[in-house]
């Protein structure tokens, strides 16, 4: 039990750091939600220097990009025959390195194709976002993919998981993006893109397409969206994920057999409890809701 628990530390390390690195990576790129609003600013007459990916959702795009990584280190291995640690290390890394390659060309193509159908709105290219943004955001791709490769080694390697290699790279893959796109788009898209909307008030339809396009010095862009949520959209994203692979196979390894499901349904009816009252307590302390309900 306790080589499985330092397995299962590791693990759970990894899984915040991917957390918070696909968060930022989905910053970068204004990838998920936030999208919607960024391609749709130009028709309706703010042009922006936001960089434009959009590749699929989150978590369509992540397990994509891990089953490829997956596959890759698998390749890897069986050419070099070198099961060693640093043997599988240097492959979870190629394997990596390869879906950050792939990652780039898609998010070039991405910004390219989208703003280009765009110019009849006088959106224009700017190629300095494109040659610093993708890089960024590769690097961020990079980190997480590492990060759900390596914690889907150790669950391989301590038989934690029925599931070969790559299916369950790409099980992980929808759970992370999963978890970035409900966690991290909430502080991405209400504290960044719509800073001139209340608190709690929503996206109204007639506002569709109004971001807020001002930084603290100059034009914003995505990177400084990326430098903001660093502070606390991307870690609570790690943590979110953390926690759910964490808990998860922690139940699994202390408590046995069935008692494993009680404790699993206990653990949700505790975060569904504490979400109720933080939910509660900020939209009374913070929210707008107070002065309509006076005035009506």
């Amino acid at each position: 039990m306790m080589v499985e628990l330092g397995a299962l530390t590791l693990v759970g390390g990894a899984a915040l750091i991917a957390g918070v690195a696909e968060d930022l990576e989905s910053d970068v790129g204004s990838q998920s939600n936030p999208n919607s609003q960024v391609q749709l600013a130009p028709q309706m007459g703010y042009l922006h220097r936001l960089y434009n990916k959009a590749i699929s959702g989150e978590p369509a795009s992540y397990p994509f990009y891990a089953a490829i990584g997956a596959a890759t280190a698998l390749s890897v291995l069986s050419v070099t025959g070198n099961n060693s640690l640093i043997g599988v290390f240097f492959a979870l890394v190629a394997g990596a390195f390869v879906t950050a390659l792939i990652h780039g060309v898609y998010a070039t193509t991405s910004y390219m194709g989208r703003l280009a159908s765009q110019s009849r709105f006088g959106q224009p290219i700017y190629m300095d976002v494109l040659r610093t943004h993708t890089p960024v955001l590769m690097a961020h791709g990079f980190v997480a993919n590492f990060s759900v490769l390596l914690l889907t080694w150790v669950l391989i390697a301590q038989h934690l998981s029925p599931f070969p290699f790559v299916v369950l790279a790409f099980i992980w893959g929808i759970a992370l993006g999963g978890v970035g796109s409900a966690v991290g788009d909430v502080h991405l898209g209400t504290d960044r893109y719509y800073q001139d909307r209340p608190y709690g008030s929503g996206v109204n339809a007639a506002h569709s397409g109004s971001v807020v396009r001002k930084a603290e010095s100059g034009l914003r862009n995505s990177i400084d969206c990326a430098w903001f949520c660093s502070k606390f959209g991307g870690p609570l994203t790690g943590l979110g994920f953390g926690l759910v692979v964490y808990l998860h196979f922690w139940k699994e390894v202390v408590v046995k057999d069935w008692w494993s499901a009680v404790a699993g349904i206990i653990i949700v009816m505790i975060f569904v409890i504490m979400n109720t009252y933080l939910e509660r307590y900020s939209r009374q302390r913070y929210g707008t809701y107070k002065e309509e309900t006076e005035a009506e």
